[in-house]
């Protein structure tokens, strides 16, 4: 079923799948869509859908809301085939309900995302309210502002958007943007005048700016406002502030972080850079590369950033018409990878085309043997997940260069992108343990610390898809040791989530939903999408099947399509049609679903897949499934991602050996 979105920031809407706007007829409609929405996915009873609606219900009313629910219905799930259960605007009990996902209503993402930014540093909370603030189009529910029914929820939404606006100017006067933060809240104070925290912020923006008398003056206004409109004092906050501003208090200043001889030495050192190395030099563009390899290390933002920053620098070198120079700017992010599927596949094909454009570049006289190593290793690492064979002949050639060249850099790269390639069938976990033992020795070695982390990651998850979870856990608390000690951040998201797999496969259930709930939170904003999209709807299905009998029976009813299941949405489903009793389009789907990618959920998926197939009885399927689980007999499925399992592959394969006799 296609993903649907909903609106209430402004007039009520819905999209579909592409972002285009549903036809949802007349204002009845709508009214109907609102109401639903405002219960949260809870029923709303057909007489309370009647009383709200009409002042006077006629006869006829409760045969009208039947007709609304049907037409809406016919916008929202236009491929449900006739007389089948709707899945989105479902009828229970005595009403209906709209079990929209938690993300699909423009409002309930508002409110995580000011409840989240309020935990977040000044950086990170100014994206995220920034954001959010965007998505509002008008009063929330513009076109149900009459009903009584919408006047409370209106009334929340209008208080959380005046608080995100002066959360966003108390984020913007933190960061030193006072200048920025005068002009909305003086917008806003015109809206709302008695917000008395909205007058401070104004007052204080204006002073950090050199305004005092402008500052002065505006809390003149408040106490003129407060007084003739209310009938109150301005609150002691007000009256401190304006005794400040009167003696130029140096508390109200933005307080200044104690300069450290780390940050003395960058200042000074990056002003000597700008006043010294030419705007067009190439030296800044490999300065530039430098950085970008590092602030990708930092994760979230600083990984969300040099994902930004990379291509354009490539692109830079490309116009020098130097592709010694290319090479250099492609391989200097040699940035460790432990998830085989890319966070934006678009790029890396760009990516991957500028390294094959540089390798034919460059002179072929045995003098560039080094960069040809890192543009093969680039190519290897960002073709991950592809079933391409220029992804593992690129990972062969880079690490035969970097072994003759007996560089332990090169050669810390070229495994990288072995491993990356190391996912094409069911059964490599050994080989890419293999991997991961020379990384570990090899980087601990010659201290490449980043990837003494990454031969740990692998190993951890090597050895979780072996059934040997000592060995795992050993190498989970290697890299968070390592990963506390040098700044690594992103190595404890991948061991949280190991750590919820190694609840999932004791047989803890209940703990491991709740790890999963919070190792997802984790990946919220981590910058790595490859990884997030589609995992915790993931997560609950795959704990369903590994604690009953793999049949995909009773996992339907935990496979909700409304949810993001992102790239997993194929395996999904078919379980939604089988929930249903659409048992013929589930067998379509089924045998539409492609072999799963070259990834480390390549078992999963297998297993996913047989669920429906035994549930269907499809014998073709069961023997194409059979031979591609068969090489990972003896290991646990899904594990060797070090996310998730579904108990014994070998399990899997008596079943299926006993439904095909």
């Amino acid at each position: 079923m296609e993903r649907m979105a909903f609106g209430v920031l402004g007039p009520v809407v819905a999209w579909d799948g592409t972002g285009g706007v549903l036809d949802l007829k007349g204002p009845r409609h709508r009214a109907v869509l609102a109401r639903l929405i405002t219960a949260r996915r809870r029923v709303v009873p057909v007489a309370r859908l009647v009383a709200d609606l009409w002042e006077e219900p006629g006869p006829g009313a409760v045969g009208s809301v039947q007709t609304f629910i049907a037409a809406l219905r016919r916008v929202l799930e236009p491929d449900r085939p006739p007389r089948a259960p709707a899945r989105l605007l479902v009828t229970e009990g005595p009403g209906y309900a709209l079990r929209a996902a938690p993300d699909a209503v423009d409002a309930w993402r508002f409110e995580a995302a000011v409840a989240a930014a309020a935990k977040l540093p000044p950086t990170q909370a100014l994206d995220r309210l920034e954001a959010s603030l965007g998505w509002w189009r008008g009063p929330a529910y513009a076109d149900c502002a009459q009903q009584d029914w919408a006047r409370g929820e209106r009334s929340r939404l209008a208080e959380l958007r005046l608080q995100a606006v002066e959360q966003q100017a108390r984020a913007r006067l933190a960061l030193g943007l006072a200048a920025e933060a005068v002009p909305d809240l003086d917008a806003h104070l015109t809206e709302h005048p008695w917000r008395e925290e909205a007058w401070q912020l104004l007052a204080l923006a204006l002073y950090r700016t050199g305004r005092q008398a402008d500052a002065l003056a505006v809390l003149r206004r408040a106490r003129a406002m407060l007084a003739d409109q209310l009938g109150v004092d301005p609150g002691p906050e007000i009256r401190r502030l304006e005794a400040g501003i009167l003696t130029q208090d140096p508390q109200l200043d933005l307080p200044a972080e104690p300069m450290t001889a780390a940050a003395r030495l960058w200042t000074r050192a990056t002003a000597a850079y700008d006043r010294t190395v030419a705007a067009g030099a190439r030296a800044r563009l490999e300065s530039t590369i430098g950085l970008v390899r590092n602030l990708a290390l930092t994760g979230g933002a600083g990984l969300r950033a040099a994902q930004e920053h990379r291509l354009p620098a490539i692109t830079a070198a490309e116009e020098f018409g130097d592709p010694a120079l290319t090479a250099r700017i492609i391989g200097a992010y040699d940035v460790p990878a432990i998830w085989t599927r890319n966070d934006d596949p678009t790029q890396a094909q760009r990516i991957v085309a500028a390294a094959e454009r540089t390798l034919a570049a460059l002179p072929d006289d045995g003098s560039h043997e080094a960069a040809r190593c890192r543009l093969l290793g680039t190519i290897a690492l960002e073709m991950r997940g592809t079933r391409s064979p220029r992804g593992p002949q690129a990972a062969r050639e880079a690490e035969r260069i970097a072994r003759r060249l007996d560089d332990p850099t090169l050669l810390a790269f070229a495994l990288n992108g072995a491993f990356m390639q190391s996912c094409a069938r069911a059964g490599l976990a050994p080989r890419r343990d293999a991997i991961g033992a020379e990384l570990v020795q090899l980087a601990a070695r010659h201290g490449l610390v980043t990837f003494e982390v990454l031969g740990h990651l692998i190993r951890m998850q090597a050895r979780s898809a072996l059934d040997d979870f000592p060995a795992a856990d050993a190498h989970a608390a290697a890299a968070d040791s390592l990963a506390d000690r040098h700044e690594v951040p992103l190595a404890t998201v991948f061991t949280q989530w190991y750590r919820a797999l190694r609840l999932a496969a004791s047989g803890q259930t209940f703990q491991a939903q709740r790890a999963y709930r919070a190792a997802a939170a984790r990946l919220d904003g981590a910058g790595m999408p490859g990884v997030e999209h589609g995992l915790l709807p993931l997560t609950q299905l795959c704990l369903h099947l590994a604690d009953h009998s793999p049949s995909a029976r009773d996992a339907a009813e935990h496979v909700d399509l409304n949810a993001n299941w992102g790239p997993y949405h194929p395996w999904a489903a078919p379980f939604a049609a089988l929930r249903t009793g659409q048992r013929a389009d589930a067998q379509a789907m089924l045998r539409a679903v492609p072999e799963p990618p070259a990834d480390l959920t390549y078992e999963a998926l297998c297993c996913l897949q047989a669920a429906v197939a035994l549930d269907l009885g499809d014998r073709a399927v069961l023997k194409r499934l059979h031979a591609r689980l068969l090489p990972a007999s003896g290991e646990l499925a899904g594990a060797g991602s070090g996310l998730i399992t579904l108990g014994p592959v070998n399990r899997w394969l008596t079943a299926i050996a006993d439904a095909l006799g």
